[in-house]
């Protein structure tokens, strides 16, 4: 059940940082009617996030003993695509060339997660969502906007959750080591010893999911009024200046 809520919220969080993307960049072209100009201006309120995925690559490259050059936060139009920020690392090996890949996305999680229960209590809202006590989520809900600097640690998860996600080159290393763990995890299960892992690993990795659906499901809600914001700006924007962006 765990895997079936990561799978729903991790791809419900895909494509809503797609939009996000998607249409703040393109309020930001409506405001400014210059390419160059409405990238950085996108890029602004990610910048924390920014930051912290091209630091996680730098200190996972680092701590792996893999050279880094300088790191650039500076937006840049890459053809049609957007490159918010690049850290030159060293060619090497897939695994580690992997773990770098993935080092944003682990840390931009813990991030969000410590956000979510040291500030939000995320941990009493989703025993109360799992047990279907709805009172109690609204409850937790108002809770939460209630909390200092409540939209302060909102517009971090946001920064940081709508960053954190491996881009494509972070993702080339990964299909060798999938498909490596994929062959390891078969001889296993043909060895006969797959039962006997699972039952080993089953109460870590229910934890360890849980942990990524209230990443996921939290990062989703902040999202949303984040969300309004944009699509009332660009829509302002539209009437305002009488021109509409084509996606």
């Amino acid at each position: 059940m765990p895997l079936l809520w990561l799978a729903v919220t991790l791809a419900l969080l895909l494509l809503v940082e797609r939009w996000i993307h998607r249409h703040l960049q393109g309020a930001m072209l409506l405001l400014t009617g210059e390419a160059q100009i409405a990238v950085l201006l996108y890029a602004l309120p990610l910048l924390p996030g920014i930051v912290l995925h091209e630091l996680s690559h730098t200190l996972a490259a680092v701590l792996l003993g893999v050279r880094v050059g300088r790191m650039s936060i500076r937006p840049q139009l890459a053809g049609q695509r957007v490159q918010l920020g690049f850290v030159p690392v060293e060619k090497t090996d897939v695994v580690r060339a992997s773990l770098i890949g993935l080092a944003p996305l682990l840390v931009g999680s813990a991030v969000i997660l410590a956000i979510g229960y040291g500030v939000f209590d995320a941990g009493a809202m989703g025993a109360a969502l799992a047990a279907g006590d709805w009172a109690n989520v609204a409850v937790g809900l108002r809770a939460a906007m209630a909390a200092p600097d409540a939209w302060l640690w909102a517009y971090v998860v946001f920064a940081v959750g709508n960053t954190m996600l491996p881009s494509r080159a972070d993702r080339q290393a990964w299909a060798p080591v999938l498909i490596f763990l994929f062959l390891v995890g078969v001889g296993i299960w043909l060895a006969g010893l797959g039962p006997a892992v699972v039952r080993g690993v089953a109460d870590p990795l229910a934890t360890a999911l849980r942990w990524l659906v209230t990443m996921c499901g939290l990062t989703i809600v902040v999202d949303l009024p984040f969300m309004l914001a944009i699509a009332l700006l660009e829509r302002l924007l539209e009437r305002t200046k009488g021109l509409r962006v084509e996606y």
